[in-house]
């Protein structure tokens, strides 16, 4: 495969990234010639999903010395030069796996529903409750983990979708959308004094919620509506423009409880966050309220890795040429233009190069920043949170310490096919300061266990290892009268499988010297949705071709005519054979008569 390629290209795109796929959907669209490439076997790189087997051999391909540009001196012409291509830039560091399950078994009970199940699915007899309790008893081991390898889809960069998201208008407007499904996140919960409890989203959960008092709602309702009919740059928050967002929040004399949804739940914010940061975030929740679900959030079936790859089927719909497992050898340069690229032993002629951050010249990067991402990865054997109904759960976790970063959680159940019946996928991110292990500690300590329970101790909710977590119904209240009644002791989910890992985030710079018509995407970035991602695209789309239209509408399939197929004229008053035949049987009626 390496000189079977067509030499001449309006767009080279490096690497099926979220941002470089968008670009090159976009530029197929419009009839521009595309060559998109990756070095890998699988398309997404850092944005992947991958099933359990599938993330075994990457992490092993880890191992081995990447791709190494040939020590070549390729030809060139007068003024041109040759810049060779590095991974440098990608490098995934850290990696720890833990295999718990490799311990005596884990019993799973398969107790809980998608929630599409009437209730009056549970009025069953005992006996025949006993006997499905038996069949659904199943034994997790590695070994098994590993024999149902295609049941898992595990995310390297797991992030979801605000309902009226950057993405979600995109994939709506584009047509994009019929290649991906989509399940709304049920449930957005928070840690308050201790326990686990679910935030109301919606106006209907808020005036329904117990924890919260007549008072406490209206109060809440009010900051909420300030925050969505302003905004940020509002003469409300005149004044707050150098502060923080809990300084502004002080000023209105809220209660602990409705600061602490506002702050934690909703902006999703720390004592650091500015003030227009928390009003934004807070205002892009509530905007996205109402259109898909009780929450702003939707998850992509099957992970965050198809969203990459339904851009690229558009691009190959329209024209575009896919090439996996072929490397970026290097570019040719000249007067400030990027003329071709070498891969293999081909020279590819172009008028842009779309490029990841993995495939980059050192000599035109700037600076690569200090930001990384820490994650964590869980295969566990019941949800942080029980409840009567699977659950897909969002999990804002502030630090506990002046050292330490906010995690996201995002836990799923089998019915987002991340994991077979009986097990949850537990998702961690935080930005990095030290080893993702040593990030993610203290909320691995506080939710999940992480040692394995011999198969002979039955997991009762006495067991050592609980939290509490209050019931979706009745929230805990403050006081004694609260801590007993409206909760419930959870045994701790128990950690079958684990990874941890740090990743690049998305900082790198290119310097003045980089050629104009090469465009830098970035890799994932510390923020829970995708919009940085397509801003990016449209920022390179935009700078190659500011006259077009991006990604406008793709056509259904059967809107699409063909070329040189046949189009139906108007019919002509002469071709009314059917109103012929009929004045023919009228008189041949009549003759009969």
């Amino acid at each position: 495969m390496d000189d079977d390629l067509p030499t001449e290209y309006d767009v080279i795109v490096v690497g099926t990234g979220m941002t470089e796929s968008i670009v090159a959907a976009a530029a197929s669209r419009i009839g521009k010639r595309v060559l998109h490439l990756d070095s890998n076997e699988y398309y997404g790189g850092l944005w992947a999903t991958f099933n359990f087997d599938g993330f075994q051999k990457w992490m092993e391909d880890l191992k081995i010395s990447k791709h190494d540009s040939k020590d070549f001196k390729p030809d060139l012409e007068n003024g041109e030069t040759f810049l060779k291509a590095s991974n440098q830039y990608s490098t995934v560091e850290n990696i720890a796996e833990e295999c718990e399950a490799d311990l005596p078994l884990v019993l799973t009970k398969d107790t809980q529903t998608d929630g599409s199940n009437d209730t009056s699915s549970l009025t069953t007899e005992k006996t025949d409750e006993d006997k499905n309790d038996k069949k659904e008893t199943k034994h997790w081991s590695v070994d098994r983990i590993k024999k149902e390898y295609r049941r898992f889809n595990i995310d390297l960069a797991p992030k979801l979708l605000y309902a009226r998201g950057e993405l979600v208008e995109l994939l709506i407007s584009s047509n994009i959308a019929r290649y991906a499904e989509f399940r709304a996140v049920s449930r957005v919960a928070t840690c308050m004094d201790g326990k686990l409890i679910q935030v109301p989203c919606s106006r209907a959960d808020v005036f329904a919620n117990k924890t919260v008092s007549v008072i406490e709602k209206r109060m809440l309702m009010k900051l909420l509506t300030s925050c969505m009919d302003q905004g940020a740059d509002s003469p409300e928050f005149d004044g707050y423009h150098d502060k923080t967002f809990l300084e502004y929040l002080n000023t209105k004399n809220l209660t602990p409880i409705v600061n602490h949804y506002v702050m934690q739940a909703i902006a999703m914010s720390t004592d650091k966050t500015s003030c227009r940061d928390g009003v934004n975030r807070t205002k892009h929740f509530l905007n996205s309220l109402g259109r898909y679900g009780n929450t702003p959030f939707l998850w992509p079936m099957y992970g965050s890795g198809e969203l990459p790859q339904c851009f690229c089927r558009l691009c190959a719909v329209f024209g575009g040429v896919y090439c996996l497992k072929r490397h970026l050898d290097g570019v040719v340069v000249s007067e400030d233009k990027c003329k071709a690229i070498l891969t293999g032993k081909q020279r590819l002629s172009l008028e842009h190069l779309v490029v990841g951050q993995g495939h980059l010249p050192p000599e035109i990067v700037a600076s690569t920043g200090e930001n990384q991402i820490s994650r964590g990865i869980f295969i566990t054997d019941r949800s942080i949170m029980q409840g009567e109904k699977e659950n897909l759960t969002l999990l804002y976790y502030p630090p506990e310490e002046s050292d330490q970063e906010a995690v996201t959680v995002i836990e799923l159940g089998p019915s987002t096919n991340a994991c077979p019946q009986g097990l949850f996928m537990v998702h961690m991110t935080c930005k990095r300061t030290k080893t993702a292990q040593e990030d993610l500690a203290y909320v691995v300590k506080r939710f999940l266990c992480a040692k394995t329970l011999e198969s002979n101790v039955s997991r009762t909710p006495t067991d050592s290892h609980t939290q509490t977590v209050a019931t979706d119904q009745h929230q805990a209240q403050e006081g004694d009268k609260g801590a007993n009644e409206g909760t419930i002791e959870n045994p701790m989910p128990q950690v079958l499988w684990s990874l941890y890992l740090n990743l690049p985030a998305s900082d790198i710079k290119l310097n003045e010297s980089a050629p104009s018509n090469i465009h830098l995407c970035s890799g994932p970035d510390l923020d829970l949705d995708f919009d940085f991602a397509v801003n990016q695209a449209k920022e390179i789309f935009k700078a190659m071709y500011p006259s077009e239209d991006f990604l406008p509408r793709a056509p259904d399939p059967e809107e699409i005519i063909l070329e040189g197929e046949e189009i139906p004229g108007p019919k002509f008053e002469g071709d009314n054979t059917s109103g012929e035949n009929e004045k023919q049987d009228a008189e041949k009626a009549e003759k009969e008569e």
